[in-house]
């Protein structure tokens, strides 16, 4: 029971105790002045008719004197008026029957009234010569008490409404500071931080608002040390602190992730850019021109590949900068490398550097798997090759596996994307999450799609999807997965939630929104329940169309996580705002997990503490040794995904094996 409640039970108890206290000591005094009057009536009319009485006594006038007594008698005050004679012979008697009317007999027997009872003598000179007898009739007084009880009863119960709507209105303007106390801290449960602005000025509800804001304002100062340190870490062991890009080893560890992806086919872009003559301009002119210069090329390199929202940029060492951009091909590295030494040669026309020769770049791209030393390899055999060939140049190289069926132009891959959505030539895959501490407990299955070309041959998610969004194809082929998903039978599969990848870009189209909110809300009892996976950077880019996606998606029972979480270099407190119900530690971080003094195991803990402070579960991606497993369990993560589990295979292979 809330405490309004009991404070308006206990207020309106008070006040039927006072009501009643009130009205039996009324109803007790005006029932004693009634009785009181009574007597004093019957006495007064007694004598009266005594006296009276006596002096028509003395002539034997007994018409008179009935005449007399028919006078009072009518006036029905009295039940018996009787006169007797010195032998206490009746000579008159008068008796009314007692009947009340307009007062209820249970109120007749609960209150009784005791009938007073009058005589006076009747004299004949100095001798008496008989008596009156008066008993009054108690109708008066019952109807006089009633009405009175009513007219009590009515006023107590006019008074306990108005009491009962001021004093409620009251409660609740006193309790409203209590109120806005549990609003408070239902907040502060869901990691959002109110302060109440108006203190109460009741000295006991101003002492728990003014504690519970020192409380909130605490526990956000713990969040935002969390985020910090975490933060902190990220840029002390990953970013470059002049060029706020990252440094050699986040460059690596990226293209290292890349590359050990065993979900699709590896395939970018690495373009090396090395700036002439840093060390002399630092020499010449100060180490502040310099590091003006470096600020200067990474702005130009950020700028050159917007278009590439998942490009890594990081500067390696100096005047060496790297750009990785997964998922691109051999054009898309031309564009870059050209965009790129045409707005670093415009430098030498600001002045900013000491020769017109700038910059030179090499580029590589690859189309399959390969290692990390050969790329390096590559990219700086490319590097030099430009800088043989004159100023300000770049040079292109490849790593490729020749393959007829692989699509080599923009025009091909449309033409298999289309063909595949029109014949839904989409086969799933699909890889346990299990619980870090369980192996055998799997918390979702996540599903991985594959195109089926003509040859039989399968395109891997890793190759088509960059074209899928570039083409504006993406949210048809989400569609189409999610379709397939919808129809599985989790009893098949021994699994309730299955994991899905959705492009952040499929929810800037209106139809692919709808589409799913009326398949959710029409979904049978029997279907799965559908985890949304977002790839971190996107969400973060359109997070205002994620947020309003999540909120629809769990009215139905669904969830939403967030994939390569860590990998974004924006600040970890876009969590408070999206609240996913979890995230996928990126595998760069997993695969530098070597031993307990690796920067990356404190980097991961920081990244779970801020996680797990907002109440969000942590699954690390990419876990393949049993040394990793171990050190993620120290780190109190929530499960673990990789080949150490099972790598993905075929969804209908999972069902039969159920």
């Amino acid at each position: 029971m809330t405490l309004y409640r009991q404070l308006g039970i206990f207020t309106l108890v008070l006040f039927f105790m006072l009501f009643t206290g009130t009205w039996l000591a009324n109803l007790e005094s005006t029932r004693s002045f009634l009785i009181d009057q009574l007597e004093s009536h019957a006495q007064d009319t007694a004598t009266s008719l005594g006296l009276s009485i006596s002096q028509h006594n003395i002539d034997n006038d007994k018409p008179a004197i009935e005449s007399m007594i028919n006078a009072v008698f009518d006036r029905g005050y009295y039940r018996i008026i009787r006169y007797t004679d010195a032998q206490q012979n009746v000579q008159f008697d008068r008796v009314l029957d007692v009947t009340i009317e307009n007062v209820p007999q249970w109120f007749i027997r609960l209150i009784p009234l005791k009938t007073p009872e009058a005589t006076a003598n009747v004299m004949a000179g100095w001798q008496q010569a008989g008596a009156v007898y008066v008993k009054s009739h108690p109708g008066y007084a019952y109807k006089t008490l009633w009405g009175n009880v009513v007219r009590m009863t009515l006023w107590f119960l006019a008074c306990g409404i108005i009491v009962l709507i001021v004093g409620g209105f009251g409660l609740k303007l006193l309790l409203k500071s209590l109120v806005l106390v549990e609003k408070q801290a239902d907040a502060l449960c869901r990691k959002k931080y109110e302060i109440q602005e108006k203190v109460p000025k009741t000295k006991e509800l101003r002492r728990v608002v003014e504690a519970m804001n020192r409380m909130t304002g605490k526990v956000k100062e713990i969040f935002e040390e969390q985020v910090s340190i975490a933060e902190s870490l990220k840029k002390h062991a990953y970013h470059d602190s002049l060029t706020a890009l990252g440094n050699r080893r986040f460059f690596e560890s990226q293209i290292t992730a890349r590359l050990d992806r065993g979900d699709s086919t590896t395939k970018g872009i690495i373009l090396l850019v090395q700036i002439r003559d840093l060390h002399e301009l630092n020499q010449q002119k100060g180490f502040q021109a310099g590091d003006e210069l470096l600020q200067k090329v990474a702005a130009i390199l950020q700028e050159s590949t917007k278009q590439h929202p998942n490009s890594v940029l990081a500067r390696l060492t100096g005047g060496d900068f790297g750009i990785f951009v997964p998922d691109a091909l051999a054009w898309d590295g031309e564009s870059i490398a050209e965009t790129v030494i045409r707005k670093l040669s415009q430098l030498a026309v600001e002045q900013l550097t000491l020769t017109d020769n700038v910059a030179h770049v090499g580029v590589v791209n690859y189309e399959n798997s390969t290692s990390l030393s050969r790329l390096l390899s590559e990219a700086d055999l490319a590097l030099r090759s430009a800088q043989q060939t004159g100023p300000n140049k770049w040079k292109i190289l490849s790593i490729t596996e020749e393959s007829e069926n692989m699509p080599l132009g923009q025009q091909q891959w449309k033409e298999i994307l289309d063909q595949a959505l029109s014949e839904r030539k989409i086969t799933l895959y699909a890889q346990p999450v299990v619980n870090a501490y369980d192996r055998k407990q799997i918390i979702h299955l996540e599903i991985f799609s594959r195109i089926i070309q003509e040859d039989g041959s399968l395109l891997s998610a890793g190759l088509f999807m960059p074209f899928a969004e570039r083409l504006h194809l993406v949210s048809y082929l989400d569609r189409i997965v999610l379709e397939e998903v919808m129809r599985i039978d989790p009893r098949k599969i021994d699994v309730d939630h299955i994991a899905v990848n959705v492009s952040s870009a499929s929810l800037e189209n209106d139809s692919f929104r709808r589409w799913v909110y009326s398949a959710l809300k029409n979904l049978p009892e029997k279907s799965p329940r559908i985890n949304f996976e977002f790839a971190e950077f996107g969400a973060v880019q359109n997070l205002d169309l994620v947020k309003e996606f999540s909120l629809v998606v769990r009215q139905y029972g669904h969830l939403v996580g967030l994939d390569h979480y860590g990998q974004s270099s924006t600040h970890l407190g876009y969590l408070k705002s999206l609240r996913p119900d979890y995230v996928k530690i990126d595998r760069a971080y997993t695969g530098e997990l070597k031993d307990k003094e690796s920067d990356s195991r404190f980097f991961v803990g920081s990244l779970c503490s801020v996680a797990h402070s907002l109440d969000i579960n942590v699954i690390a991606e990419g876990v393949e040794t049993e040394q990793q497993w171990e050190l993620l369990k120290e780190l109190n993560l929530d499960a673990i995904q990789g080949y150490i589990v099972e790598r993905p295979k075929p969804l209908l292979d999972k069902m039969q094996e159920s």
